[in-house]
């Protein structure tokens, strides 16, 4: 369809996420909501969908994965996920390296996920930024909600691995990799500070260096750390360099945040869950359980559940949301798991994560509640498009 058209979603059973599921109907006109209600009468010339019967929800969203950069045929080819060649690589940004082709795109679209967080890897003490970007388009730059959306920097073993256990140098411990990180942040509050010297000295200005750059948009809190931490103590460490530096930050992974859900708690962080629907690949993944989602918003904790992709298939984001709730997690808060929690967390919910009027007309119409097993997403619309009817 033309997405100037307008288009009506008629008589289905609406999860606005901002209210209680009422039947409606959805009026879009071009790439945005125009009206929402449960009398709405069809623009003479629109496209008409009855969805008597069906559920109407937003577009999921991954809150974490690596679609475009890591894709899965091309296994050399197609991954750009770390550069492990250095331990800081700050000035990376992921949209340089995504691939709007990649098969993961398409399979999030048929999944009903219209919209993701796709950042580097954890191989790096920080391994550049991540974008947030819907999941159709052939440009990426056309695609993109927020850039840079966050600083990737990772904990635990990865790092470890690469560096200490491989190339024999820093970090080979936890300590190293938390001064890395440490180390970082305090020059880039030095550059800042420079900067800000410039401003009255040009003489004093620094030579550009973009690593420092993107390092400053976290000391600004323009960007939050996005911080892989499996285990319980790593988690900690990561709270405890975000407390010193007064910056921003997002948990990714969060696998033993159940143990410490109280402590967690105390700090106002969001928790990205996930991979969930995975064997014990590594130790720090011990702990790993479908209830952690559950356990943590019932804290009071911000959560959103993540796939990871391509570790868990993106378009499986549904059912790894479905067995939160049956390990426990309250339904509703399953749900804002994939929608508004992940868009509040991104600092996209202004466009994204709910049906509200004057939001982007992302939406997709279910044969049933989502969480039930035969439910498919029958027609997908993104931008006011149907990419999948």
């Amino acid at each position: 369809m033309n997405a100037s058209k307008s288009l009506l979603i008629r008589n289905g059973r609406i999860k606005s996420m901002k209210g209680p599921e009422f039947i409606g109907s959805i009026l879009i006109e071009g790439s945005t909501i125009a009206a929402i209600g449960e009398d709405l009468e069809a623009p003479v010339g629109a496209q008409i969908i009855e969805a008597e019967g069906k559920y109407v929800l937003p577009g999921f969203i991954d809150a974490h994965c690596h679609v475009g950069i890591g894709e899965e045929i091309y296994q050399h080819e197609g991954d750009d996920l770390n550069e492990m060649t250095e331990p800081l690589t700050p000035e990376l940004r992921a949209i340089d390296g995504i691939n709007p082709e990649d098969e993961g795109f398409r399979d999030a679209r048929l999944g009903g996920i219209t919209a993701v967080f796709t950042t580097p890897g954890s191989g790096n003490v920080i391994g550049g930024t991540g974008v947030v970007m819907k999941t159709k388009g052939r440009v990426v730059d056309k695609m993109i909600l927020r850039e840079p959306a966050g600083l990737k920097v990772a904990f635990g073993e990865n790092p470890k691995m690469v560096y200490g256990s491989e190339q024999k140098k820093m970090p080979m411990t936890r300590m190293a990799t938390a001064a890395l990180l440490r180390q970082a942040l305090v020059n880039a509050e030095t550059y800042l500070e420079k900067l800000d010297q410039g401003i009255e000295d040009p003489e004093k200005v620094p030579e550009r260096d973009l690593g420092m750059e993107n390092i400053v948009r976290v000391i600004k809190r323009e960007i939050p750390l996005r911080a892989h931490a499996h285990r319980a103590d790593d988690i900690i460490t990561a709270i405890r360099i975000a407390q010193e530096f007064n910056v921003d930050m997002v948990i990714e992974h969060c696998t033993e945040g159940h143990k410490i859900a109280e402590e967690l708690a105390e700090y106002d962080y969001p928790a990205i869950v996930g991979p969930l629907i995975v064997n014990r690949a590594k130790v720090e993944m011990k702990e790993k359980s479908f209830a952690t989602p559950g356990i943590l918003a019932r804290a009071g904790i911000k959560v959103a559940i993540m796939t990871d992709h391509s570790v868990v298939p993106i378009d499986q984001l549904t059912l790894c949301a479905a067995l939160a709730a049956k390990a426990g997690m309250d339904e509703e808060e399953a749900l804002k798991a994939i929608t508004i929690n992940p868009a509040e967390i991104l600092g996209v919910d202004d466009r994204i994560g709910s049906l509200e009027v004057g939001k982007d007309a992302d939406i997709v119409i279910w044969s049933d509640h989502p969480f039930v097993l035969q439910a498919r997403p029958e027609t997908v619309i993104i931008n006011g498009e149907i990419v999948k009817d």
